[in-house]
């Protein structure tokens, strides 16, 4: 121990002592714990529980990041396989089989959420290659995997249309034909409806292309009978594969009305298929429907659902409803959701108020960055106020980030020309550098002539 570092301890204990011997027993008995507590070995003591406990506030937050990271990856790849299929089905509706065959071919090696899916429209486009042989194979794959699956009644349908098949490519003018039955259907559909009905139903439940089968929901849709609302409401509770529900869910939402949210609730009360029920909530945000988007967004069990139902509640500018969610949710993630809906609502205020009061620094930076995606005076008056009031240096550096990603040079400029702080300016500097502005050019050459 140095002597400066001795001689400041043994004052201290010589202070305490006499201080102890002035005061009176009473006292001295009734205090001696509070001031023990402050000689040099318990303030090391402290401070090593301060550091634990930094330590351990440390090692919680990369915990978090972690498993945010891991969050991020699943969803990531949840997110490729969803393009691959989408890519596939494209391919479809083009008649580009060869393409659809191959993307479904890698969909089903995956072994992901669609590989019952992926094989279907993998024999389906074998199928209308010529490809007799693959196309069975496929569909016994399907078959003998995924019993249980609702690709199933397809599949069945499928086989039978390739077993009585001679193995050719299917011809143009064959789907020629096909085009003018699905325009002879609408057209009775107009004429005679109750003839029309039965025929449509039989292409959504037969081996018709998407494309075909797309075609007779909508017609079916369109019509607004009730007959017509019935096939598409037994479609949407599961009587035909995921795909075609889905749809069936879709144009519920848009020529529906309320008894067809009503019916939509229903299915979503008594699912457990999370696809179709983020199809659910984004219909419900088609309809402008805040009620039940609130409902998912409370009691939902499902974190990805409930952030989905989120999203769709800043989408149809539900403000209210989330900032009732934002006083009552205590997950720092779900509190990031909410923020950002606020921004896809367009709430400048309350994302100002969360950069401002939100006790939570990542959630006070989330705050910061939304209002840097938001490009108007309102939000670059409220980046300047936080800036001007703001003492944590990694807040500050949020505002920088934010008025980068709005491109606004003078707001960067006047900030490097007044900060004190030099890593502060030069990150200011740094930013400005990358901007193609008068005003960034200008305050470059200044720095320049100095």
């Amino acid at each position: 121990m140095s002597f400066t570092k001795s001689f400041r301890v043994t004052t201290f204990i010589w202070v305490s002592a006499f201080a102890l011997l002035s005061r009176p027993a009473g006292a001295n008995a009734r205090e001696g714990r509070q001031n023990f507590a402050q000689s040099p070995e318990d303030t090391a003591i402290s401070r090593g529980h301060e550091n634990n406990s930094e330590m351990q506030g440390d090692r919680d937050q990369e915990l978090r990041e972690r498993e945010q990271e891991k969050r991020d990856r699943d969803q990531e790849r949840v997110d490729r396989l969803e393009e691959l299929y989408d890519n596939g089905r494209e391919a479809l509706d083009d008649e580009k089989y060869e393409t659809a065959r191959d993307r479904f071919a890698a969909l089903a090696k995956a072994n992901g959420p669609q590989t019952d899916a992926a094989l279907y429209w993998e024999a389906y486009a074998d199928q209308r290659l010529g490809q007799r042989q693959a196309a069975l194979a496929a569909i016994a794959d399907l078959k003998a995997r995924f019993p249980q699956s609702r690709w199933q009644r397809d599949a069945g349908a499928l086989e039978i249309e390739v077993r009585q098949g001679t193995g050719q490519p299917s011809r143009p003018e064959a789907q020629g034909d096909q085009e003018l039955k699905m325009l002879a259907i609408q057209g009775l559909m107009n004429s005679d409806p109750e003839r029309a009905m039965p025929l449509l139903e039989k292409v959504l439940q037969g081996p018709a292309s998407p494309k075909e089968k797309s075609r007779a929901m909508f017609v079916l849709a369109q019509s607004g009978s009730p007959q017509g609302r019935e096939i598409i409401g037994r479609i949407a509770r599961g009587q035909s594969n995921p795909e075609l529900q889905r749809k069936a869910v879709e144009y519920l939402a848009i020529f529906g009305g309320p008894e067809a949210r009503k019916t939509m609730a229903e299915i979503y009360a008594s699912n457990s298929d999370a696809s179709l029920k983020r199809s659910i909530l984004r219909s419900y945000m088609i309809g402008g429907d805040k009620e039940r988007l609130f409902a998912a967004a409370k009691s939902e069990k499902d974190p990805a659902l409930r952030r989905e139902a989120i999203r769709q509640l800043g989408l149809v500018h539900g403000e209210q409803e989330l900032e009732q969610l934002y006083q009552a949710e205590n997950s720092p993630e779900l509190r990031r959701d909410i923020l950002q809906a606020f921004f896809l609502a367009g709430d400048v205020n309350k994302m100002q108020e969360a950069a401002k009061n939100e006790k939570d620094p990542e959630l006070r930076r989330a705050a910061v960055r939304n209002l840097g995606l938001v490009r108007s005076d309102e939000s670059g008056k409220a980046l300047a106020e936080i800036y001007a009031r703001e003492t944590d240096r990694g807040i500050r550096e949020e505002v920088l980030n934010a008025y980068f990603l709005q491109g606004n040079a003078g707001a960067i400029v006047a900030i490097a020309k007044a900060e004190k702080d030099p890593g502060l300016k030069k990150s200011a500097v740094e930013k400005l550098s990358m901007m193609h502005s008068k005003e960034a050019s200008d305050y470059m050459m200044e720095l320049l002539q100095k």
